[in-house]
């Protein structure tokens, strides 16, 4: 087996001979193997960064050579290599050629020339790519110094001093110090001074100079007159070949004959010797001051010249040491108020000698300025009711000019119809002059005018806007019902609706002043209404039965929902009439008490009936045991046997007395029966729980009925209120069966005729008898017979 790896490297093909042998068969055969490069390889420089260096002489055109790379490939795409430059900025270039053995030559050559002292160092980047599929490619970075070269000459900062000094000059102390810059580095920027060879001889004499400092001091008191010397300094660096440069230093020795100028300036109006005041709307081109210089000097020491450096105002000539300051431009006291300048007066001496003054100028204030809000609009908000003089708010205006101008006096304008109760006074504060009423006005809208004391006055305006809040000063009132007391007739159908009727009420504050609670004060004891607290619907709260009929008083009152809270009652006459068809009756066991019973009260009933049931079996015990003892005594069992006979004989006589049937009341609802077969349900409270019971009506009593009530109702049917029931009257009798523990209380129901044992009530007919059948008949009150006619099991 081969193994191209081993055998090849660079080669792209090998010649084999393999040798084949079978018995006495030989056979040789030659192999040429050709290995197919794939581009494994990328193009590889020997290293990765390298620098070059360019001096800043160098002329265009100048080459440097740098390493080619190698790729290991060797197909001919894949190892096929081509060279690109980048980050160039045009300052560089790659060269590219072929050797003799077919080996690449890179070269960078400049474009264009260097210069160090604009920028000492550029970097390249060479790509070598191969022609594979995919390509690869490597990257050698060249840095590139640039070199400095003794190309620049030293510059002095002054290519003139002209210096002035006494004679009395220390010599120690510098007179000048001159000083030069390079913009070479290394040697090429050290600088060094000398006295230029154009420098005389003998001035050089008073003079040293520092070579590296470059101070030029006096060598040797000066005792000489006035005079002036000129020295050449020049200023050398140590480049190879080194450069230089020349500056001239006038030096002027001054002796006491030379004078300062004098400057004299007279303003039109003076606040004092330096300071002119203005008005702040003198036009441009104004006259300010005037200036007059003064020098006795002879010649050039004589001859002055002024100037001042400001931008508003400047300096005319106006002959011969003579001058005129005038308004250069506007000024604006509320921008700058004071101005601050000097007038330089110089003469042509040599030395020239310079006289400064400086002066002053102050802008008086023009009313020019007109009064200016904070704000566009001003809104405030205040409370009803409250006092005369209450404030209300603080108008902000200001005005920057100063004086009368700057003082501000406040007024009202109306832009409505209504006056106004408002005032305001000359601070910007705006309070009331009465009393204000939101119910009479919640808004108000006007104007506040300012205008200052200036001549000519400048005012302004800015709109107000006052809102008036609610307070709880007026109390609600019925808008229905519109009178008091009003009657209100009603008549209830088992079909109508629950409402009755709305009450309706009204309230002028807002808000919360305004939210209406309903109450219902007094007349509803027997709780047949009920009041919706917010929208006023009167309305039944229980079901209406026939003796609900009658007369109502009620009280009603709206309260509103303010601090504090405010009412108003009304009351209304309710006359309410029943259908016939209306359940006749009610029972009293969903009907709460007219009085609340307190729960001590309550405590006291229970306790008390405890002790008395205990008292009840204590008591049926000692009957017992007395009894027993009567049996066995002859002559007493024949009296109770006697008595025991007696009561049997009587109940006899009510239970089957004829085949009459009375009604059986059991539980809390009872069913009626009468002989023709009707019935009706009705509620029964707890306390009628007995056993069946009969009885037989000794006589019949006439029917007292209602006559029919037209009734007009909104309602449904509702348990709940408090009735009477009629109560059986008990009777004591002497002993035998009958106590008061053995009565209850009932309401009797009225029975048709064949209950009465033979006895109709005055009822005439069946037809009369259906006539009144829907109507509620209270049962008369019945007095019992001697003997008791109800039995209790």
């Amino acid at each position: 087996m081969l193994k191209p790896s081993v055998l090849l490297k660079r080669n792209v093909s090998r010649k084999l001979k393999l040798l084949f042998t079978k018995k006495n068969f030989l056979k040789i055969l030659k192999i040429k193997v050709v290995i197919e490069d794939i581009n494994d390889h990328q193009p590889e420089f020997p290293e990765k960064e390298i620098t070059l260096q360019f001096g800043e002489g160098d002329r265009e055109g100048m080459k440097k050579s740098i390493p080619n790379a190698i790729d290991k490939d060797v197909g001919v795409l894949n190892s096929v290599i081509n060279y690109h430059l980048k980050n160039n900025e045009e300052m560089f270039s790659l060269l590219v050629s072929k050797r003799a053995d077919g080996i690449s030559r890179l070269e960078i050559v400049l474009e264009s020339k260097l210069n160090r002292e604009v920028k000492d160092h550029y970097s390249l980047e060479v790509i070598a790519k191969d022609g594979g599929s995919p390509s690869k490619e490597s990257i050698l970075k060249v840095n590139i110094e640039v070199q400095d070269e003794n190309d620049n000459l030293p510059v002095f900062q002054q290519k003139l001093y002209n210096i002035s000094v006494k004679k009395t000059q220390d010599k120690n102390k510098a007179v000048v110090i001159v000083s030069a810059e390079d913009l070479d580095i290394g040697k090429n920027g050290e600088i060094s001074y000398y006295f230029s060879p154009k420098t005389l001889e003998k001035n050089k004499q008073y003079f040293k100079l520092d070579k590296i400092t470059g101070e030029i001091l006096f060598s040797k008191n000066t005792n000489f007159n006035e005079e002036t010397f000129k020295l050449y300094i020049e200023a050398r660096d140590g480049g190879n070949p080194p450069l230089s440069s020349i500056a001239t230093v006038m030096v002027t020795v001054i002796n006491q004959h030379n004078n300062h100028p004098n400057i004299d300036v007279n303003f039109i109006s003076t606040q004092n010797h330096n300071t002119a005041t203005i008005l702040e709307d003198i036009k441009v081109g104004s006259f300010i001051a005037y200036v007059m210089v003064t020098d006795n000097d002879v010649g050039h020491n004589g001859q002055v010249k002024c100037h001042i450096k400001d931008d508003t105002f400047k300096l005319q000539s106006m002959g011969s040491k003579e001058y005129k300051i005038v308004l250069k431009k506007a000024v604006d006291r509320e921008t700058q108020e004071h101005y601050h300048f000097t007038v330089s007066c110089e003469d042509k001496g040599l030395p020239a000698l310079k006289t400064d003054k400086d002066l002053s100028i102050q802008v008086l204030d023009v009313n020019d300025v007109e009064p200016h809000f904070t704000k566009d609009t001003f809104k405030f908000l205040t409370y009803e009711n409250d006092k005369a003089n209450f404030p209300i708010g603080f108008i902000n205006a200001t005005d920057p000019d100063i004086g009368k101008g700057g003082e501000l006096s406040y007024s009202l304008r109306n832009k409505q119809q209504y006056r106004l109760p408002f005032q305001i006074i000359n601070s910007g504060f705006i309070s009331t002059n009465q009393s204000l009423d939101r119910e009479h006005r919640d808004f108000y809208e006007f104007e506040v005018f300012v205008k200052d004391n200036g001549s000519p006055s400048l005012n302004n305006t800015v709109n107000v806007e006052v809102e008036v809040l609610d307070r709880n000063d007026n109390a609600p009132y019925f808008t229905f019902p519109s009178v008091d007391p009003f009657t209100l007739n009603v008549h209830y159908h088992p079909q109508s609706k629950n409402d009755i009727t709305v009450l309706k009420a009204s309230d002028i504050d807002s808000h919360m002043n305004a939210f209406l609670r309903y109450e219902i004060v007094s007349g509803n004891e027997r709780q047949l209404f009920k009041l919706d607290s917010f929208t006023g619907v009167l309305s039944y709260s229980r079901t209406v039965y026939q003796n609900d009929a009658g007369s109502y008083e009620l009280e009603f009152v709206v309260k509103d929902s303010g601090t504090p809270v405010l009412s108003a009652t009304t009351s209304v006459s309710l006359t309410l009439t029943v259908s016939n068809k209306t359940s006749p009756m009610f029972t009293a066991v969903h009907l709460p008490s007219d009085n609340t019973i307190d729960a001590t009260l309550l405590i006291i009933i229970v306790v008390a009936a405890v002790i008395v049931s205990i008292a009840i079996v204590v008591s049926i015990t000692l009957c017992i045991v007395r009894c027993n003892n009567v049996r066995n005594s002859s002559s007493e069992r024949t009296a109770e046997e006697k008595q025991a006979y007696q009561c049997r004989n009587e109940m006899r006589q009510l239970i089957y007395q004829g085949n009459n049937s009375v009604p059986v009341m059991s539980g809390n609802r009872g069913e009626m029966t009468d002989r023709y077969g009707h019935s009706r349900s009705h509620y029964y409270p707890e306390d009628w729980k007995t056993s069946t019971m009969s009885r037989t009506l000794q006589k019949s009593t006439k029917q007292k009925y209602s006559q029919p009530i037209e009734v007009t109702s909104y309602g449904d049917n509702r348990p709940s209120s408090n009735y009477p029931t009629d109560t059986l009257t008990s009777r004591k009798s002497s002993g035998q069966c009958w106590s008061e523990r053995s009565s209850r209380q009932y309401e009797e129901i009225p029975a048709m005729s064949g209950i009465y044992g033979g006895a109709p009530p005055d009822v005439s007919s069946t037809s009369e008898r259906d006539h009144y059948q829907d109507r509620y008949v209270k049962p008369p009150e019945r007095q019992l017979p001697s003997t008791p006619d109800v039995v209790a099991s």
